[in-house]
């Protein structure tokens, strides 16, 4: 392989990443999500305190979705960098 371009393990270590990624993402959006509706249930809301609670579970869900593939492909990016 020449210079600048990835080998076949390179290029598999990446699809691992990103499907970690992707798949870890995916589980905390859902974790979060699921804990804001318990606390709505829990805490016997109704209406639009319920709507409210769950709306916001559904956005910080969003949030935990998009940060964490950017984190774990921004520090895979720095240790392949690195040479690790």
């Amino acid at each position: 392989m020449g210079r600048g371009r990835e080998s076949r393990w390179e290029k598999d270590a990446m699809t691992v990443e990103i499907v970690f990624a992707l798949v870890t993402a995916a589980v905390a959006a859902g974790v979060v999500f699921a804990v804001a509706w318990a606390l709505a249930l829990l805490l016997g809301l109704s209406g639009s305190a319920e709507r409210g609670v769950t709306a916001g579970g559904a956005l910080l869900g969003a949030a935990a979705g998009v940060w964490r593939p950017v984190r774990v492909l921004l520090r895979f990016d720095e240790q392949r960098r690195m040479g690790h």
